[in-house]
């Protein structure tokens, strides 16, 4: 039998990432943007009980880009997505793409104690899951 090494969503993930807040506006998030590689910016808590927010840069396509708003005058939290899926950093990589699939995800932030410390994309997965433990 072929033994198989289990590769996990820390292994592959990548530990940083861009947090805002959901006030911002559109230009003002994308100026302060330092990890374009992640496509994404994550939307922090407002407090405790509230959810991590995130917004892809293909939702700023969509939803200013394309429908010719202004994104000195877009807020954040008018686009983003909220609440988001997080994957655990412990998770085998084999059911994050099929979580992934299954919701039509294409990346998602990485929470461990309930606090994010990193996001995974398909990308990821593949290059650095696949790729690099062949």
């Amino acid at each position: 039998m072929n033994e198989r090494t289990m590769v996990r969503v820390r292994d592959v993930m990548k530990p940083d990432f861009d947090m805002i807040d959901g006030k911002m506006t559109v230009k003002d998030a994308l100026k302060t943007m330092r990890h374009v590689e992640t496509k994404s910016l994550l939307v922090d808590k407002r407090h405790d009980d509230d959810e991590y927010g995130m917004v892809l840069l293909s939702d700023i396509a969509k939803q200013v880009l394309a429908k010719d708003r202004a994104p000195e005058r877009v807020n954040i939290y008018e686009i983003m997505s909220k609440p988001v899926i997080a994957v655990d950093p412990d998770m085998d990589i084999r059911y994050c793409a099929r979580m992934f699939e299954q919701f039509g995800l294409s990346r998602a932030p990485v929470v461990e104690n309930n606090k994010v410390i990193g996001i995974v994309s398909f990308t990821d997965m593949v290059l650095k899951g696949i790729v690099d433990h062949l």
